[in-house]
């Protein structure tokens, strides 16, 4: 009885719920929701401003909208790479992998062109945040080289390219340590690694960086290994790469006068001489000047961008090799690039959908069918991959690792990949107390070069 009376009090004691306090209760769960999904709306708009993904080396933020990043899986959430940079004073033989044999060549003469990369990305890395100054810390190891660069000057033959590369390798311990798995190369050229006669016996294991993939290129064995190699963009002139300032800028569609054009030498490449053709029976639709290398009626570099934006589509078949600098170029001057090239391998693929930039037709159907089939493409259509172009482009420019998007930053993820803790090789062994030995059992650090190489 004392407990029901209890009851009756406490219920007493509560002020009944009036329609006021109902309205006042539905008021505040509207409220809410509002005040929700306004939060949820700038969060998700703003997502960009978060800590953890601000970082430039984890996300690519393209200057003009939009976004590139790279999958978690395999690279993991940032980037945390150490690379030991090779001196050029600390190995014999390998300034002259650099400058030839008597030393003329300058790096600034090898920094143009379409092998510029191999020194861009050496000055590149030698000014990195990820760059260390010790051996023992390094994940990875860059060797330089303007190999291709000197040797088309004139500053080394193919027999003096392989005995030094050789040297050079004999002098390197952490390069016997693993078997080479954890050391990097530049070959910027269509014959990538064959520069080197005897890289099969050498750098079968290393980390290649080439615009290269071709899996043929004209020898018995590819160079090209996808589970170990990078490929890397053309290096298209700087002067076109500018934001804003590049020395010739793209052409509205209205104001284009050919459907397509390919401005390239034939090279005796039946892909090419067919476009050649091609040009000859309908002019009004396909641009194909012969183009002078030489003379007065060399085409300058303004007057070949200024060619290479009059048309819709930039034609790209392979020459010497499956790749072609035009790819890259194309996109500088908003001209949507045709891939006439079947084995080409393109720079990362983990990131870019090249369906939506590009157009590749088979090499084997060059002819008027490909012309009908370019003029069937509305204007919006190529506008729209003209627009995803653009956000993209900026993987194709060697700048600084700083800049939030460039093929410096595309290149450190794809290295990043590569990192595999490996220590060990056929000549290298280890005891219980986890010391490093040779097959002398010499201990690591008393390993004094020249090394046996395999």
């Amino acid at each position: 009885m004392g407990s029901l009376a209890n009851k009756n009090r406490v219920l007493a004691s509560h002020s009944p719920c009036t329609r006021t306090h109902q309205i006042g209760t539905l008021a505040l769960v509207v409220t809410t929701f509002f005040i929700t999904r306004i939060f949820d709306q700038s969060f998700s708009s703003c997502s960009f401003s978060s800590s953890d993904v601000r970082r430039s080396q984890d996300l690519l933020l393209p200057s003009n909208g939009g976004s590139l990043s790279w999958p978690n899986r395999g690279y993991g959430s940032h980037l945390s790479l150490k690379i030991y940079v090779y001196d050029e004073h600390e190995i014999d033989g390998l300034k002259e992998l650099m400058y030839g044999r008597d030393g003329k060549i300058s790096a600034d003469s090898c920094v143009k062109g379409q092998w510029g990369t191999q020194v861009k990305i050496h000055r590149l890395l030698l000014k990195s945040k990820f760059r260390t100054l010790k051996k023992e810390d390094a994940d990875l190891f860059f060797v330089p080289a303007y190999v291709k660069c000197v040797r088309m000057m004139g500053g080394f033959n193919d027999k003096e390219i392989n005995q030094t590369y050789v040297k050079i390798l004999s002098q390197m311990p952490y390069f016997r340590l693993s078997g080479g798995r954890n050391h990097i190369f530049i070959f910027p050229s269509g014959a990538g690694a064959h520069l080197f006669r005897s890289w099969a016996t050498y750098l079968n294991r290393s980390i290649i960086l080439t615009p290269e993939g071709d899996r043929t290129d004209k020898r018995d064995t590819s160079a090209f290994n996808t589970w170990k190699d990078i490929i890397i963009p053309g290096n298209v002139d700087d002067g076109m790469t500018r934001d804003g300032s590049a020395i010739v800028e793209p052409l509205p569609l209205s104001k284009r006068k050919y459907l397509a054009n390919f401005l390239g030498r034939a090279q005796g490449k039946l892909g090419r001489l067919q476009l050649i053709e091609l040009a000859k029976q309908f002019p009004d639709k396909l641009e194909s000047p012969e183009l002078k290398f030489s003379g007065p009626d060399k085409l300058g570099r303004i007057e070949y961008f200024q060619h290479l934006r009059n048309a819709k589509f930039c034609l790209a078949p392979r020459g010497e090799s499956s790749w072609t600098l035009r790819f890259y170029e194309s996109y500088f001057v908003e001209c949507v690039p045709v891939i006439l090239s079947d084995q080409v391998e393109l720079p990362f693929q983990n990131v870019i959908d090249y369906t939506q930039i590009s157009i590749k037709w088979p090499s084997t159907r060059i002819g008027p069918e490909l012309l009908d089939y370019l003029q069937s493409i509305p204007n919006e259509e190529i506008e729209r991959m003209i627009a995803h172009g653009r956000q993209v482009r900026c993987l194709w420019v060697y700048a600084p690792e700083t800049e939030p998007c460039s093929a410096m930053v595309g290149v450190m993820w794809e290295l990043q990949r590569k990192v595999r803790k490996f220590h060990q090789s056929a000549e290298t062994f280890w005891l219980h107390n986890i010391t490093i030995v040779n097959r002398n059992l010499v201990e690591f650090h008393n390993w004094k070069p020249p090394m046996p190489l395999p």
